[in-house]
């Protein structure tokens, strides 16, 4: 197996962190993540211009065209810089490029996938619900009733990243209450959220990522027309499952990304801060936190890499994508953390970076699953008993 890059992803990279460093350097991410609750329009329309929507959509629906590892590429290297404001690309290319592409017919593809690559469009995730978060079907309460020639729907969604500013949900809902097996009865639905009456979202104050925005959404009798109908009817969670590795390699991407920036920044500072005559990268302790940063990055980095080029190959890669999302997102912790300590007290305030990663990282151990639930799902893959 070999997960170097090809010469043309190379390429991409080094083109990527060259525009990262040059349109949204770290600092002009912190100023954004400080403007709470205002989303980054801008940031949006950098990516646009960029033509990164368009990453890893099929160039005959007017994509760029690119594979998995492009995508995570992408995702890691945008992230040095923005940390979690690297969903603000990452949402709707998940929604849109991923699951339209996967399970879109062909009028949805070439009508909604061009739309999105050249930015004129915005997807935001509906699945969870207040009373479930992982429970995804136990928990299920939002419905969709047939009504004509579309659908009524009606319920309570939670932690929609960019609802208030999207021009679809991508959401799951209870069609059959009484389907032959539990997993069956859900359907997947892109419903449009602009001059929609029934549709409330509400911001919900958070310690990282404040400036993307998250989302409650309350749906009453909100209308959803039948050729916006995703995949086949009462199948939804099944399609859903289909997915959720390429969501993890892209969380666990992002976490790359965090790491690369924290230690980055970290780096940086040691070598020019002075205490008791010599600057921190001369003191043994600290020299000891560097070569455990790196030790932590490359662990990252070859457990992501690896399941994005199993799904790639077209491998399995369930305990592949679990793993990375674990040993990511807890390594991204630790090392936000440890830049925030090599910083002093500087690490504890807004002006400087650490104390972003560090809020940021902080969630990818929580969702889109927890840390637990996926140790466990590594373990019935392995053929343990279910233990939920």
């Amino acid at each position: 197996m070999n997960f170097a890059y090809s010469e043309e992803q190379e390429l991409f990279r080094k083109t990527v962190r060259q525009w990262v460093d040059d349109k949204m350097p770290k600092d002009y991410a912190n100023e954004l993540e400080q403007r709470e609750h205002e989303y980054p329009h801008e940031l949006w329309d950098l990516f646009t211009e960029a033509g990164f929507h368009g990453v890893g959509v099929d160039e005959k629906y007017g994509g760029q065209g690119g594979d998995i590892v492009t995508q995570m590429i992408l995702m890691r290297e945008i992230a040095r810089s923005l940390a979690g404001l690297a969903w603000v690309w990452g949402i709707s290319s998940f929604s849109g490029a991923k699951s339209v592409g996967m399970f879109g017919s062909e009028e949805q593809k070439h009508r909604f996938l061009p739309q999105l690559a050249n930015g004129e469009i915005k997807f935001a995730i509906a699945y969870t619900e207040p009373d479930g978060g992982t429970d995804l079907l136990g928990a299920m309460k939002t419905k969709a009733v047939k009504d004509g020639d579309g659908w009524r729907i009606s319920g309570q969604k939670i932690w929609c990243t960019a609802a208030h500013v999207s021009d679809y949900l991508m959401l799951i809902a209870r069609t059959d209450d009484n389907p032959e097996r539990p997993s069956l009865g859900t359907t997947v639905f892109l419903v449009p959220t602009k001059d929609q009456e029934g549709i409330e979202t509400r911001q919900i104050p958070k310690i990282g990522m404040r400036a993307v925005g998250s989302c409650e959404v309350f749906l009453d009798n909100v209308w959803c027309p039948d050729e916006n109908v995703l995949g086949d009817v009462g199948r939804g969670f099944h399609q859903s499952l289909a997915t959720l590795n390429n969501e993890r390699i892209m969380l666990s991407a992002l976490c790359c990304g965090i790491i690369d920036g924290a230690m980055e920044t970290a780096v940086e500072y040691i070598q020019q801060r002075e205490a008791f005559g010599k600057t921190l990268g001369q003191f043994q302790s600290i020299q000891h936190f560097v070569a455990d940063m790196k030790i932590m990055q490359m662990e990252a980095e070859l457990i992501t890499f690896n399941a994005a080029w199993r799904q790639q190959q077209g491998l399995d890669c369930g305990i592949e994508s679990n793993a990375a999302k674990v040993v990511a997102s807890e390594n991204a912790g630790k090392v936000a953390d440890l830049a925030m300590q090599m910083h002093g007290g500087m690490g504890y305030a807004y002006e400087t970076n650490p104390q972003r990663y560090w809020r940021d990282a902080r969630l990818y151990r929580i969702g889109p699953i927890a840390n637990e639930m996926a140790r466990n799902s590594i373990a019935e893959m392995m053929g343990l008993p279910r233990s939920f």
